[in-house]
């Protein structure tokens, strides 16, 4: 009796793993939003507008957000193609936020704004660049089970799901991932725009 009330209210290992990880990516976003704000009230500050650019990475990065909780939903009813599409949609949304970050920092040394020289220009590459890594290797995980979704022996997984108690966890951390880095996004960015 003890066992089964244990394991009705313990955590995936993986599960736990991911909400560390992800408690230790708040703690070094709010160390650099923190140091962020110390530096700028010394002065010697040196103001710009962020690129337009950003609000277009913003918004695919929200819709990456509304198809990755589609495709979870697909698989968890067993919609294979549903799944796959909205992971393939995903996966674009996902990279088309990455080349709107990439084309917003050219457009920012085009204006004069470096890495190195004034911090204002620093902070910027160095919180919206670590951002960028996180997505990337989100990204990555999402193409990796895009591919795996086109796996043909469909009949074999679908057996192996239902007597698997843990069969949507993999879905589950990704769409838990993505939809942190989406939510982090949104606050480093409004957050940086409150400094312009």
């Amino acid at each position: 009796m003890s066992t089964t009330l244990s394991n009705n209210y313990s955590v995936h290992p993986q599960k736990f793993l991911l909400w560390v990880g992800l408690a230790s990516i708040v703690m070094m976003f709010a160390g650099l939003t923190s140091a962020f704000i110390v530096r700028y009230a010394q002065g010697n500050w040196y103001e710009y507008l962020i690129p337009d650019i950003f609000w277009y990475s913003t918004a695919l990065i929200l819709l990456s957000s509304v198809t990755i909780a589609i495709a979870s939903h697909a698989f968890k009813r067993d919609k294979r193609s549903l799944y796959t599409s909205m992971l393939g949609l995903s996966l674009l949304f996902g990279a088309g936020f990455l080349y709107c970050q990439v084309q917003g920092f050219q457009e920012l040394v085009r204006n004069g704004i470096y890495l190195e020289g004034n911090p204002s220009g620093g902070f910027f590459y160095i919180i919206a660049g670590l951002h960028g890594l996180h997505v990337a290797g989100g990204v990555l995980f999402i193409l990796i089970f895009f591919l795996k979704s086109f796996s043909r022996d469909n009949a074999i997984k679908k057996l192996m799901r239902d007597v698997n108690p843990h069969r949507n966890l993999g879905i589950e951390l990704l769409g838990t991932y993505w939809h942190f880095v989406d939510v982090l996004w949104l606050y480093l960015f409004f957050f940086l725009k409150m400094y312009e």
